[in-house]
């Protein structure tokens, strides 16, 4: 059962604003909850006259969930994503104020960054998929600049053998699919061994960089061409990794093969306009899915004393959920086997 006394339920109006004017940003007491499962992220409006006010009506708050990164792995995703800024890759990224981007207020770790408005990109559209295919060539040119020293890689270990141990070692699979899963899993993360690039191993050669590494539609904005600034921007780097570069892609494809064929060909054509894409990568395409899957049961477990994780995964956990996700890693096996997209 959740806890009511989880440490976000300290998160009230009054301690926001509060964490807010300490770095000594006045609110106008206008206050509203973002879309985060993570962590927790509002929107609040400046008092007219206050620092930044006058560039950024309002600022965005970001709480980070204790215990999850420590100060320096969150420390290297601001460090990171102030490159990206520099060199002009469209992220958002947090304020420095007072010297700092990464604040701390009565126990909990938080950053203020600008709003930024936008919709999803409509991601059916091939000059859509160009341009964010351009930016993430640009994203990866910085990210190929040096590696994250704190920061974890998007690998077998910490995707796929490490959260798949932990769910069955914490009992959080109903007896009569415990087995069923812990076998299918395990051949999965067979398959997914097989491929060079997510082992560790040097033998393939496959480059790992910094990446966004949790790239998928809701992460990108889109503005009218016509705006200023109009086109995709990033946000969200809470979760960028090191890995290979079509971590950045494979999320952003969708639907029968040969519409996901055509959207990698979209994507490649812009990213090469930039930058070079290694095709041996495309193989790993169906193994990262793979590890996402086994991954993501394991986050929204370890969560589960959040109460907003019941509220918003009503049925996760039940038998139902475990025999779906057999037979969706039962899929995964089999399309690991098929010949990779080519672009």
């Amino acid at each position: 059962m959740p806890h009511a006394t989880h440490p976000f339920a300290t998160l009230t109006p009054d301690f926001v604003l509060d964490a807010l004017a300490s770095l000594g940003l006045v609110g106008d007491g206008r206050l509203m909850t973002l879309n985060s499962y993570e962590n927790r992220v509002y929107l609040a409006h400046l008092e007219s006259g206050t620092p930044y006010a006058d560039e950024h009506r309002a600022v965005v708050l970001k709480f980070y969930r204790p215990g999850r990164w420590s100060v320096a792995q969150i420390q290297e995703e601001h460090g990171f994503t102030l490159e990206l800024i520099e060199a002009e890759v469209p992220v958002v990224g947090p304020l420095t104020v007072e010297g700092r981007t990464l604040h701390e207020y009565d126990g909990f770790h938080f950053s203020v960054s600008p709003r930024r408005g936008g919709r999803s990109p409509e991601l059916s559209d091939g000059e859509t998929l160009e341009w964010i295919g351009r930016f993430l060539a640009r994203l990866h040119q910085v990210g190929s600049r040096a590696p994250f020293a704190h920061r974890p890689a998007v690998d077998l270990a910490s995707y796929g053998t490490q959260p798949r141990e932990w769910l069955l070692a914490n009992n959080h699979l109903p007896l009569e699919v415990e087995r069923e899963w812990a076998n299918v899993s395990q051949q999965a993360l067979d398959a997914v061994a097989r491929f060079d690039g997510l082992t560790g191993a040097k033998k393939g050669q496959l480059r790992s960089l910094r990446l966004h590494a949790d790239c998928h539609a809701g992460n990108i904005l889109w503005t009218p061409a016509e705006e200023p600034g109009g086109g995709p921007h990033f946000v969200d780097m809470d979760d960028c990794r090191s890995g290979p570069a079509v971590q950045d892609l494979w999320m952003l494809l969708s639907g029968e093969r040969a519409e996901r064929q055509q959207q990698l060909g979209a994507l490649i054509d812009g990213y090469e306009q930039m930058r070079e894409f290694d095709r041996r990568e495309l193989a790993l395409i169906e193994p990262l899915r793979t590890l996402r899957m086994i991954h993501y049961s394991a986050w929204v477990a370890r969560r589960w004393e959040d109460p907003a994780f019941p509220v918003a995964f009503s049925g996760f956990g039940t038998p139902d959920y475990w025999r779906g996700q057999i037979h969706t890693l039962t899929e995964q096996i089999e399309a690991m086997e098929e010949p990779p997209l080519v672009a």
